[in-house]
């Protein structure tokens, strides 16, 4: 498709700084994490409705993976709390699916397709008469069927990202947590890779976190960017600012980052990230 033929973007009708949804999946009450003796996050207060994607951006060390990994509970707070429906996080929970950078070391090179994605059923007790429908079923909805029976190292880069994918999608999250998924991809790949999760967000109704370095990543995937500032202190609180994405899915490659709001949004945060503000 030219630039000519693609679709026309719409913006929402609703304010650019309306509140979450009203049902609360995910709560950071002042949550603050100290380690090795430095302030990583200062109290941090954000809420994140069911159905939402969130994009997580920010300067190189200012706490962006230390947030989503706080989030599934792989790091406890030092201050306040995260409450996924109400309940504190004290600790990872199969109601939460982690997607890595490092897809390479998040899958076991002994073990075909199938078998990486049956770790998931494994861990969680799924009887092994219903595993193979559940990985044909979750196969098929990253378009990798016809490769169940290969080993990572006879896949592509995409393909082997799509395969971990796959494997939190078959532990049925409600939460998918993503720490710079496409990061190491290359830009054609990293395009494709990003429309397939919009569209398997939408389809299953999953929220998501997202940590990005990228800006227009962030922007085109997010239904809210949140920007967190480098060097936080008492008087210089972690959570820099929250922006709202007004821009209709499903999205486009070319028209949606043609369109005015989203130059407009790479500005804004061009700027927070460039120099500082916020």
């Amino acid at each position: 498709m030219n630039a000519a033929m693609a679709p026309v973007m719409s913006l929402r009708t609703t304010p650019r700084n309306a509140a979450p949804p009203r049902e609360t999946v995910l709560e950071f009450d002042a949550l603050a994490v100290r380690l090795g003796g430095r302030e990583i996050l200062t109290p941090t207060h954000l809420a994140i409705g069911h159905g939402e994607f969130v994009c997580v951006i920010g300067p190189s060390g200012c706490g962006k993976t230390t947030l989503l990994r706080a989030a599934a509970g792989f790091v406890p707070a030092t201050g306040g709390a995260v409450r996924r429906h109400g309940r504190p996080v004290t600790g990872p929970s199969r109601e939460v699916a982690f997607v890595f950078q490092d897809y390479g070391r998040a899958l076991l090179p002994w073990r075909t397709v199938a078998g990486n994605i049956s770790l998931a059923l494994e861990a969680a007790g799924v009887p092994k008469p219903e595993r193979p429908a559940r990985i044909e079923r979750v196969l098929a909805t990253v378009g990798l069927a016809a490769h169940a029976t290969k080993f990572p190292a006879q896949l592509s880069g995409g393909m082997q990202q799509r395969v971990q994918i796959a494997r939190c999608l078959a532990q049925e999250p409600e939460l998918l947590m993503m720490d710079e998924p496409f990061g190491a991809l290359d830009a054609m790949t990293r395009e494709r890779l990003q429309d397939e999760l919009a569209r398997l967000v939408r389809e299953q109704g999953l929220t998501v976190m997202f940590v990005t370095h990228d800006l227009e990543e962030a922007i085109y995937l997010g239904d809210r960017v949140i920007a967190l500032r480098a060097n936080p202190g008492p008087d210089r609180p972690s959570l820099a600012r929250v922006i709202e994405v007004p821009i209709d899915h499903p999205r486009d490659q070319l028209a949606t980052k043609e369109h005015p709001e989203f130059l407009r949004l790479r500005r804004e945060l061009y700027q927070h990230l460039g120099h500082g503000h916020g």
